[in-house]
Formats: structure tokens, C-alpha cells, sequence
């Protein structure tokens, strides 16, 4: 076989069926639907299927990866996008020719970034594999300069319910593997600013646990204005998670209302949440837009100026401004009134809002 005749090429819709299928059946995983960005290859030699691959998004957490990155947990999340992870990489049966896999790669390596451009409108700056050394040894990955970094804490991620985390003993550690698209990925990847040429969508940073424990002592001092029947969260709870939410990049009552229902219980203790039957509650969305419609304006800037004097100065990605009141079209076309709180990072991108909870 000629190497150099081996060519790779995004599946097409009508052949996703027959990947799935081959995924399924010969690889030991077996296969993975399609969930948020990602792309299937078909490596092929005179129109024969060789190999599959699927490259999807980036794990959210791997200690190896984030330290030979050198990027700060506060932003990582924000950055993500630009890594994709060589989810599944199978050559069929029949087709294990010396050579074949590192030829592979080196052809994906070629064109993922201008293929994730083209379909999900932002480039890629890494890629990352795990392997686990109970069936492999990472040769194929070493032969096409993949770096080997660490290996992970063995930790997999579980679901219970409606709520994702990690499971509460290791199981398995895999060895990681890393491939930089640019010579300066790693260099974009850690510096302080994101170049906005790799932004995509709103920033998403993260609030450390002081941060959370200090937002509502801004607000305590602040009017409540609303009546005193049927008050079941603090005004402080309210508008600290509301800006919590918004310094993660939510934008919209909704938006906040579905982050502050994803907080985890240490969240919501950080955020003074009211007790009831034993789990902390927050407000609704209703009760979001209600109060933010009536706060009063000044002194909410006033308070916010004060969080900025502590926390902004050193760290741009935390300044916001409560002052400015604007009018919005909700979602279902009502006219309302919403606080005008934007984040203002030097230097990054302000789009659509993307939800990221600040655990």
C-alpha cells in the first residue's frame, strides 16, 4: 500500500449510519453519538475505508493537560473551544499496515482546524487523546509527535439526574496525549488576554469560593424594594447571584434564572440561599426580573463600585457596572426593563451568552 494514496475526508451525512455502525461493532468503547461540536473521518485508500475517527469537545477538567498548558482555572473555561479531543480513533479490521495510523493522524492534523472553522465558525489550537494503558500503549500517538503529559487522576465523569459531576473514587488513569495545531498554542492558550481572533461567544470565567462568600456583603446595604409578604430569598442572595451569573456571561432573566439552577449546594451556601426542607433554594425568574426591575439603579452601582475596588483592579475580568438601566426584548417578546451589567475584559469579545456555572 501507498501511503501517500491514503486520503481523509469528513463523513457525510449519509455515511454516518455505516461509521456508527463499524464504530460499534469493532471498537472496544464501542460508539459515541454526536454531542455539541463535534466531527467524524473516514481514511480511505481507492475509495476502501481504512479508518475512523471523531474528534468532539475538549474534557472539561484534566490536571496533565491544564499544567502543561499553564492557564489559569479562572479563564480555561473560556478556552476550551479552542482544544477538540480525539474522542475515538479505530483502524479496521484488515487494514493494521505498518505506518498507517501515524499517516492517519498526520492527514487529520492537516485539515481539523480549517474543517472546525469552516463548520463551527472558530479555529483550533490543540488536540487532545487519552489512552488507556490497560489495552494500549500510546505508540501510535508517540510515532505521530503526540506529546505525552501525565496521566489522569482516574476520576470519570457520572450523571445523577439532571446533575453531572465526577465519580467519588478513581477508577482507571489514562495516559494524555497532546498535539498542538500552532507553534504559539501554547502561548495562546496561557496568556492573560485571549487573542480575539480565537474568542467564541461570550467570555465564561469562573468565581472562586471567596468571591461567591463576598458577593452578598456588597449588597446588604441596599433598599429592599419590595413588599415584605411572601419574601422567600434575600435581596442580597438575589442580586449577588444575579451578578455572579452575569460575570459568567449570562445575558436575560432566563439565562440567569437556568445558571443559578444549576449551582451546586457549596454555590448556593457560598451565596447565602435560604434553607428549606433540608436543600438551599433559589429564586425563579420570576422573581430575577421582579427585582431587578425595582432596584434601585445608584445604589446598586454604588455597591458594584465597591466589589470593582476590591476584586477589579486586579483581575479586568471582574469589573462590572450596575448603573446604566436599558430596555430588552425578553423571550417571549415582552417588553422589560433589565440591568445594563457588562463585564468589561480589555481586549475580549463580547457576543451571545453561553451558560457555565460557577461550581
Amino acid at each position: 500500500m501507498n501511503l501517500q494514496e491514503i486520503i481523509i475526508q469528513p463523513v457525510q451525512p449519509g455515511e454516518q449510519k455505516h461509521f456508527q455502525s463499524l464504530m460499534e461493532t469493532h471498537h472496544y468503547l464501542g460508539a459515541l453519538p454526536k454531542i455539541g461540536h463535534t466531527l467524524w473521518y473516514v481514511a480511505s485508500y481507492r475509495n476502501e475505508w481504512l479508518a475512523l475517527l471523531s474528534f468532539s469537545a475538549a474534557a472539561w477538567k484534566c490536571a496533565a493537560r491544564d499544567q502543561w498548558i499553564g492557564w489559569s482555572y479562572r479563564y480555561q473555561y473560556d478556552r476550551l473551544h479552542l482544544i477538540a479531543n480525539n474522542s475515538r480513533f479505530l483502524i479496521l479490521p484488515g487494514h493494521h499496515y505498518p505506518n498507517l495510523a501515524s499517516r492517519v493522524l498526520a492527514l487529520c492534523e492537516r485539515r481539523i482546524a480549517q474543517d472546525w472553522q469552516e463548520r463551527f465558525g472558530y479555529p483550533l489550537l490543540l488536540l487532545e487523546t487519552f489512552v488507556d494503558p490497560q489495552y494500549f500503549h500510546g505508540t501510535i500517538y508517540r510515532a505521530a509527535n503526540w506529546l505525552y503529559v501525565g496521566d489522569t487522576r482516574g476520576f470519570r465523569r457520572t450523571r445523577q439526574g439532571s446533575r453531572q459531576g465526577y465519580s467519588s473514587t478513581p477508577q482507571h488513569p489514562k495516559r494524555v496525549f497532546l498535539r498542538p495545531l500552532t507553534a504559539h498554542a501554547q502561548t495562546q492558550l496561557s496568556q492573560p488576554t485571549l487573542n480575539p481572533f480565537y474568542c467564541h461567544g461570550a467570555p465564561k470565567i469562573m468565581l472562586t469560593a471567596e468571591q461567591m462568600r463576598s458577593l452578598p456583603q456588597f449588597f446588604a446595604d441596599i433598599p429592599d424594594p419590595r413588599r415584605k409578604q411572601g419574601q422567600r430569598h434575600s435581596l442580597a442572595t438575589i442580586l449577588a447571584i444575579a451578578t455572579g451569573a452575569i460575570l459568567c456571561g449570562m445575558e436575560g432573566y432566563k439565562a440567569i434564572s437556568g445558571w443559578a439552577q444549576d449551582l451546586g449546594p457549596k454555590a448556593r451556601e457560598r451565596f447565602a440561599c435560604r434553607r428549606r426542607n433540608g436543600v438551599r433554594q433559589v429564586p425563579s425568574c420570576t422573581t430575577f426580573r421582579e427585582t431587578l426591575i425595582r432596584v434601585d439603579p445608584d445604589c446598586l452601582d454604588r455597591a458594584l463600585q465597591g466589589w470593582n475596588a476590591q476584586f477589579a483592579e486586579e483581575d479586568e475580568g471582574l469589573a462590572i457596572d450596575g448603573k446604566t438601566m436599558c430596555n430588552a426584548i425578553d423571550e417571549e417578546g415582552r417588553q422589560v426593563h433589565i440591568m445594563d451589567v457588562v463585564g468589561h475584559e480589555s481586549g475580549l469579545c463580547h457576543t451571545q451568552k453561553k451558560s457555565l456555572p460557577c461550581r
